[in-house]
């Protein structure tokens, strides 16, 4: 945290190296979000880090007053392990994009989620490889034509929310780059979660995917296409005053029904909890086809269990206080034997 008598602004987290995005690209959005985010928690450069993998995401380092390490494709979550094993004071975000962290990286993404490491997340997807020039990615629709599926893709794309959510995430969001003070809220909302926090951020990719999200996100249909998941309330949705609302029906299927009529009183409709004992309504919002139902944005998931790095450092202890069985006799059990 930065001291009281000098708190850092949005300005004291730019690096001083040229933004070099596309014009008009969705990461600046994400870039500025961040910034005012860390900015409005008080965090201090000295003690975050953002590490990164490879894509157009993966340059946040650069731009970032922090320290930074640009690493390999796709391992970017491994190598924040390793700081975070390390030195589990500081404080740790990975940068990484949909083909970044869920082809080439995904072994690396699922086991960090499941370990439950005290890192955060920002998962950049714009449903296209951007920065190897407009190739289909693992979150790419099915059908979609690109310079590698020029007559559609036949992948069934990957939800990586619902990934998260079956990996054991104990923290899961959405929202997107041009939701700007949502984005800002959410960024806030990971820093304060203990464990592994993944927020899966739609970005638009304007040069070789551009409009990938404007379905649900420009402003004359956004109320109607999508709605916001907060911890205690209903699932209501609706432009103008119009309240409708997502509920669930007995095999919890996700469904629209729109309050006051056929006897659905807002009253009676089901409060989210993100803190559920179980993920159901989470991966049935994660899961549900988009054309369906408005788009969740907010957290999905939001639980509490023992860190990775926590449960590690324990066990040294317990090693070094000579609770456990000495290196040479662990390398040397039952297990082993002499030849010749």
């Amino acid at each position: 945290m930065s001291t009281a008598e000098s708190p850092l602004t949005k300005k004291d987290f730019k690096s001083d190296q040229d933004v070099r995005w596309c014009p008009g690209c969705g990461d600046y959005g994400i870039l500025n979000a961040v910034q005012t985010a860390f900015a409005n928690l008080g965090k201090n450069r000295h003690d975050t880090v953002i590490i990164s993998g490879i894509g157009c995401s993966s340059r946040f380092p650069y731009y970032m007053e922090t320290f930074g390490f640009h690493t390999i494709h796709g391992r970017a979550p491994s190598v924040a392990t390793g700081v975070k094993l390390a030195n589990p004071e500081l404080d740790v975000w990975v940068i990484s994009g949909d083909g970044d962290s869920l082809s080439i990286g995904g072994n690396h993404l699922i086991h960090t989620l499941r370990r439950n490491v005290g890192l955060k997340i920002l998962l950049f997807n714009n449903r296209i490889y951007g920065l190897t020039k407009g190739q289909y990615s693992p979150t790419s629709e099915k059908g979609k034509r690109t310079k590698s599926t020029p007559l559609g893709s036949i992948d069934q794309p990957f939800s990586p929310i619902s990934l998260a959510l079956g990996a054991g995430a104990t923290w899961v969001g959405r929202s997107v780059d041009i939701f700007a003070q949502h984005l800002v809220s959410m960024i806030e909302a990971m820093d304060a979660h203990q464990g592994t926090a993944l927020l899966e951020i739609y970005q638009n990719c304007n040069i070789f995917n551009d409009g990938a999200f404007q379905g649900f996100t420009e402003k004359s249909v956004r109320d109607e296409r999508t709605v916001e998941m907060r911890a205690g309330e209903p699932l209501l949705f609706g432009p103008d005053g119009a309240k409708k609302a997502v509920r669930f029906d007995a095999g919890m299927a996700p469904q629209v029904v729109t309050v006051g009529e056929g006897g659905v009183a807002e009253a009676d409709l089901p409060k989210w909890d993100p803190s559920a004992g179980s993920p159901a309504a989470a991966m049935s919002l994660a899961t549900a086809p988009e054309d369906a139902l408005p788009v969740p944005i907010g957290v999905f998931r939001d639980v509490q269990r023992p860190k990775y790095e926590d449960e590690t450092i324990a066990q040294m202890q317990q090693a070094k206080a000579g609770k456990q069985e000495s290196l040479e006799a662990l390398l040397t059990g039952s297990e082993t034997w002499t030849v010749g």
